[in-house]
């Protein structure tokens, strides 16, 4: 529950799925820290690891035999995931509660959700589920710590009592990262909740929002190279010649300077705003003309199902993976070239002209609600259980 992206958001509607279905659920974390913090009910129990460094896993060196070295070469590396000094304390926490299963998220959490099963030595059943595109991730990354995710996978995901992606392209392309597609399950994000559109229909006071001013477009997501906001704003340059627009941004992170500098060399500062990150964007979603997704990889965008359940139209980047296959490869929202502002701002243009049946985006968000995928993965949970 570090960050406020589209992972924590998963794990968090399916612990309260889990939870509503009677289940006890403890949500363990590394650190206790991020966005979501306030909106976990109240019967999860929340176990705060309270992990300061990667380097705390090295304790557990001497009783992790042939991993051993792994491990210290994973910690030892320059700038390592911190959440990799949870294993000595996670281990721990799953031999005194004895939880009937463990469900991770995201490539270093998982290996040290695999490892922990492991040094704990109860045989407690891990899924593992992975939430990206890892060949299109480390394709598009200089950074070590991500490129070694392939190593990572390919060493730790074996040993996991079931795999879970969360779109049919992730699973395709763990299959060929693994070379195994056989363990591999697609459920997709647990991702409109009951009350989403109540918090949808909360009032919203912003002046772009109030009177008959320029149809807003849409964006969500964090300032990063992967979600590509440099070519939305080319896009929008482009497709602001041909009528007045604005464009809001709601997110947060590392490029925020760049993109600002984008803006002002493109002459867009004027009817762009990013106010950072938003606890609940819903009712931006219900009132905005479109949401643009202009990534150059995904794993499944929520923030493309969050809009459809608001009945907001959807523009997106075909990348790899999850946009084509919540769109239905274009019933549902169009589809347009990874970093193509031109075909971008075209279909800008057209979707503002087209008038959506919001019923139907409505229903099409249906199909990734909390409650299904909390049976789907109830299904797997008693598998791995009885296999235990």
């Amino acid at each position: 529950m570090q960050g406020s992206g589209g992972a924590e958001r998963a794990m968090l509607n399916l612990a309260h799925g889990l939870s509503n279905q009677g289940h006890r659920v403890d949500m363990v974390m590394a650190r206790r820290t991020g966005h979501f913090l306030d909106e976990i009910h109240s019967a999860i129990r929340v176990v705060d690891l309270k992990v300061r460094s990667a380097r705390e896993c090295l304790i557990s060196l001497p009783f992790l035999g042939r991993d051993a070295w792994f491990w210290a070469r994973m910690a030892l590396a320059s700038k390592p995931h911190f959440v990799l000094g949870a294993l000595p304390k996670l281990a721990r926490y799953l031999r005194r509660e004895k939880p009937d299963v463990l469900i991770s998220a995201m490539d270093y959490p998982n290996a040290v959700a695999i490892a922990a099963k492991s040094l704990a030595g109860d045989g407690v059943p891990v899924i593992a589920t992975v939430r990206n595109t890892l060949s299109a991730e480390v394709a598009n990354t200089k950074r070590r710590r991500i490129k070694a995710q392939v190593e990572v996978a390919r060493y730790f995901y074996p040993r996991a009592d079931a795999l879970v992606a969360v779109s049919r392209g992730v699973a395709d392309d763990l299959a060929q990262v693994l070379g195994r597609p056989d363990k591999i399950e697609t459920i997709y994000n647990p991702i409109v909740s009951p009350d989403l559109a109540t918090k949808a229909a909360q009032p919203l006071n912003h002046p772009w929002f109030s009177g008959d001013g320029p149809p807003v477009i849409l964006a969500v997501g964090g300032f990063k190279p992967q979600k590509d906001f440099a070519t939305l704003f080319k896009a929008f340059a482009i497709a602001r010649r041909e009528r007045p627009l604005r464009l809001l941004v709601l997110g947060e992170g590392k490029l925020r300077q760049d993109l600002t500098a984008l803006a002002s060399q493109l002459g867009i500062a004027g009817d762009l705003q990013m106010p950072g990150f938003v606890d609940n964007p819903y009712p931006y979603m219900a009132r905005s003309a479109l949401l643009v997704l202009s990534s150059i990889y995904e794993g499944l965008p929520n923030v493309v199902v969050q809009a459809l359940a608001c009945g907001c139209p959807v523009v997106s980047t075909d990348c790899p993976s999850g946009p084509a296959e919540i769109l239905d490869n274009g019933r549902y929202g169009t589809l347009v070239p990874v970093k193509d502002e031109d075909s971008l701002a075209v279909a800008m243009l057209r979707n503002l002209e087209v008038a959506w049946d919001k019923d139907l985006l409505m229903k099409r968000a249906q199909d990734f609600s909390v409650e299904r995928a909390t049976r789907h993965y109830l299904d797997v949970i008693e598998r791995v259980c009885r296999n235990a």
